[in-house]
């Protein structure tokens, strides 16, 4: 029952205008952050271990504005998912970087596009694919009956969704060999043994070793891009982001170290809107305790 009842949920969302539907989700973050939970539990373990620098009270509020800002995410879904594609790419108000998207593609290698949970994530793909070929990397959800729905309201725009087996990472090098754009989500602990650990905010981090691959194999060009929330419900801008040298690396350790640059750069400039409340430390380096 809970797919149905979200789905539902969502296109109720879905019949609000973004400033409305954004006031709902502060409502909701800041139930979130008065009431102990999990979220705000790993929130602030979060921030504790990526900005020691700060102090409490600064981490505090800092957490707070992110449990408001996951609040927006939730509620912008119903928009992401069910609002026309025109309706959805009228809400981008403005786009800094294009250029680095652009010289990639001159260069005819394809682009390895990396999205962190961070902005309105979602939006990334609704606001490319109207411009570009574009096959995504997803991971099934973990609400049973929710994937249909998902894999639709993703792909009505034209978007390729694979999933994360060989089948599906094969067609991300088709894809590249093509000349196309790949999206990939870079911030998500692949699982103890699938991975390599690299510094994330100065914390081991354990990281996918996928990105660096594709590009060593294809010459793919690397872009970040994410999308920040506007305040009071105006609207996203797009930001695009070259990648730190060394993404592309032979050794695993200094690619992955370099992809995770890469995402602390995007975060840094919104560290509100990061998905902080995401256990991303969760696998340790062989004979750490648990941070969670």
């Amino acid at each position: 029952m809970r797919a149905p009842l979200i789905t539902l949920l969502l296109r109720l969302l879905a019949l609000l205008p973004l400033p409305l539907a954004h006031a709902a989700g502060a409502g909701l973050g800041w139930l979130a952050w008065v009431i102990p939970n999990r979220a705000r539990r790993v929130t602030l373990t979060n921030l504790a271990l990526c900005l020691p620098e700060r102090d409490e009270d600064e981490r505090r509020a800092l957490a707070r504005r992110s449990l408001i800002e996951t609040g927006k995410t939730v509620t912008e879904m119903g928009a992401m998912w069910f609002w026309p594609p025109r309706r959805v790419k009228t809400a981008v108000r403005g786009v800094r970087g294009k250029e680095v998207l652009q010289a990639g593609l001159n260069r005819g290698r394809g682009i390895i596009l990396l999205t962190a949970h961070l902005g309105a994530w979602e939006l990334v793909s609704l606001y490319l694919v109207q411009e570009l070929a574009l096959t995504c990397l997803y991971r099934p959800p973990r609400i049973e009956g929710l994937e249909a729905t998902i894999l639709r309201s993703r792909e009505r725009t034209g978007a390729r969704l694979v999933p994360t087996t060989p089948s599906g990472v094969k067609r991300l090098y088709q894809a590249l060999a093509r000349g196309e754009v790949v999206g990939i989500l870079p911030d998500q602990d692949p699982g103890r043994g699938a991975g390599v650990f690299a510094p994330f905010f100065g914390v081991a981090a354990n990281t996918m070793v996928l990105v660096p691959r594709l590009a060593r194999a294809t010459g793919a060009t690397v872009v970040f891009l994410y999308a920040e929330r506007l305040p009071r419900g105006r609207g996203y801008a797009m930001r695009f982001r070259e990648a730190p040298e060394g993404i592309d690396d032979a050794d695993p350790a200094v690619a992955a170290a370099a992809m995770n640059l890469g995402v602390e750069a995007c975060v840094r400039e919104c560290l509100a809107q990061y998905q902080w409340s995401y256990k991303r430390f969760k696998t340790r380096p062989q004979g750490e305790g648990k941070l969670y």
